[in-house]
Parts: C-alpha cells; structure tokens; sequence
C-alpha cells in the first residue's frame, strides 16, 4: 500500500518542503562519521555515541533519521548501514566514496541555495567564492560526483565493441578510465583545455590507464581535431557551453568521428513530454545558483546532433547520475 494513499492530500507536499531537513541530516550524519562507526558493526544508541563521539541524543536523532530514509536499518534498537551506505558512504565499500560528495553539497552547494529565492526571480546565480580550502571542497566533490557517473555509464554500456574513444571536452577522466577498465582493448584520448588536462591526467596514471590514453591540452571550439574515433563522448559539455557553442562542438566531433562511429552525450536533460525525471529538473536549479550554467531540453540537444549529422537512436538513464544520448554518425 502507498505510504501516501490520498493523492490529494498534504503528505507529499511536506515531504518535498522538509527535504532540506533530511539531505542536512545526511552530511552532518556523514561528517560525523555515523556511517564509517557502523562499519565496524551493528549498534546500539549508546554504541554509536561511543564510536562517534556523538552526545547521546544527537546520535539518536541521527540514527532515527537514516533509518527512516531507508540509509541505515533499526532492528530492535539496533542500527546497521544499508547495503547502499556500505557500498558508497562507509569508506570500507570497493565503489565510489561518496562522502567528498556529500562535503561539497553541504560546504557549498547548500550555501547557495539559501538565497535561491533572489536567483528564481533574477536567473543570476550567487557569487561562486572558491577562496581558501573552498576550491578542495569544490573540485574533489564535482569529481566525486563525475566518478560515480563515469561508473555507472560503464556498468549500463558496452565500450568493448569500440576500439579507439575520444573524450571531446571533457570533464574528468574517470569516464576515461572507467572505459578502459571494462574494455582492455580500447584506447583513449582526452581533449580538452586549462585545469581539466593536469586532472584528468592524474585520475587516469591512478588509475593505471596513463599507458593506453593521450592527454591532449585543446580547445574544443577551435583549432585541429583529432580524427578516426570509432566513438566519441561527450560528458557534462553541454551544460557548460551556449546554444551555439554547443552546436559548434557537435559538428567538431562528428569530424573526429570514423564511418559509421557511435556518440555518447552524457548530461542532464529537461524533458517535453508529460514526465519530467526529478534529478535532471533539480541539477537545472543546482546549475543555476551554482556558476548559471544551463539543463537544456533533451529535444533542443537532440536537434544539435541531427544538424551535426548525427543521428540520435536512445537515451538511456543512469541510476543517481545523468542520462546518455546514444548518437550514430550519418
């Protein structure tokens, strides 16, 4: 039975307007190191104050909250990490750590949104201060983020039938090397510009990729493209680029593009038809107050790639990350 059997009624309303009280919840939880102390096994109240060093009420309140949120499970006064928590919260999981994550949505993110009332009614964001240890925060939750994306666009696309990728204005090589650990015969290059290059290339020698990619300093909207890529991917490009720098950069990878070549455009989309899927609507406001960077409709990104003389056959979605365009070139 649904938890909110009366459509009509306030339930799902006050759930939206508390949210802010489980999402602050969840980063002081995760800073406190709730998650990492349940690691170490089931607990008790009493017990998590002690790993934690948590007051007593704190402890519970924070306990009783993950659990209600399905993060943690309370067995007769005993709580343990959810097999989600285990895999992306505890430190102990062999996925993506997820707490630098949670980090920057509190220490940044979150800060911005406190004024997003004067961002709805001027489309200005708020000032992006980077000062001081802020920039760490910034760049290592965005990664963060960027890696459990790359992660799961591996685990719901098949690279081992590519033998050469080109990454064409990306943001961070873990998409990269996220290929090249599914597909050990592919090979990579990474093509973009500034800080994104020493990143990338660092993410990937991590990785043990350094040897199957070239990490090439470029400008995706000028100068000479390299060529003969059976795929190419397009991560978290279109967000950053305008109408027209977007369209400019479609047409520039399908000359990177070998006959009959596949297309990978990763980011969130707004949708035109009568569902809208709630992560992609809520990063357009994130985008926004963040640096005013634009969620385009998946409709308008769509046209980019037909003018650019690719064809787009299906967009797949990609579980708490973006979705991917799959293009072939005409």
């Amino acid at each position: 039975m649904s938890p909110h059997p009366d459509p009509a009624g306030p339930a799902r309303i006050v759930d939206v307007a508390t949210g802010y009280m489980a999402a602050k919840q969840l980063f002081a939880a995760s800073e406190a190191g709730l998650f990492a102390a349940l690691a170490e096994g089931p607990a008790t109240v009493a017990e998590i104050s002690a790993r934690t060093g948590l007051p007593g009420r704190t402890a519970r309140i924070l306990a009783d909250a993950m659990a209600s949120l399905d993060l943690l499970t309370r067995d007769d006064g005993v709580y343990a990490n959810s097999p989600s928590v285990t895999r992306y919260l505890s430190g102990t999981g062999d996925d993506v750590d997820l707490r630098p994550f949670l980090a920057f949505l509190d220490g940044i993110s979150y800060g911005h949104w406190l004024g997003f009332g004067e961002t709805a009614r001027t489309a200005l964001p708020a000032n992006l201060d980077l000062s001081e240890d802020r920039w760490g925060t910034f760049l290592t939750g965005v990664m963060t983020y960027n890696a459990l994306h790359a992660r799961m666009l591996a685990e719901n696309y098949d690279f081992s039938r590519h033998r050469r990728v080109l990454d064409f204005g990306g943001l961070s090589g873990s998409f990269l090397a996220e290929a090249l650990r599914t597909a050990p015969g592919l090979r990579g290059t990474f093509f973009s510009g500034g800080d994104l290059v020493q990143h990338a290339r660092k993410t990937l020698a991590d990785a043990g990729m350094g040897d199957r990619v070239e990490v090439v300093d470029g400008d995706p909207l000028a100068g000479d493209v390299p060529t003969g890529f059976d795929l190419v991917l397009l991560e978290h490009v279109a967000h950053r680029f305008d109408a027209g720098q977007n369209r400019l950069i479609a047409r520039r990878a399908r000359e990177a593009a070998a006959p009959g070549a596949t297309l990978l455009l990763l980011d969130f989309f707004l949708d035109s038809d009568d569902s809208q899927r709630a992560i992609d609507a809520l990063h357009a406001g994130e985008y926004l107050v963040i640096d005013g960077t634009t969620v385009y409709p998946e409709d308008e990104v769509r046209g980019w790639l037909r003018e650019a003389g690719w064809e787009p056959v299906e967009t797949r979605e990609l579980p708490g990350s973006p979705r991917v365009i799959v293009a072939e070139a005409r």
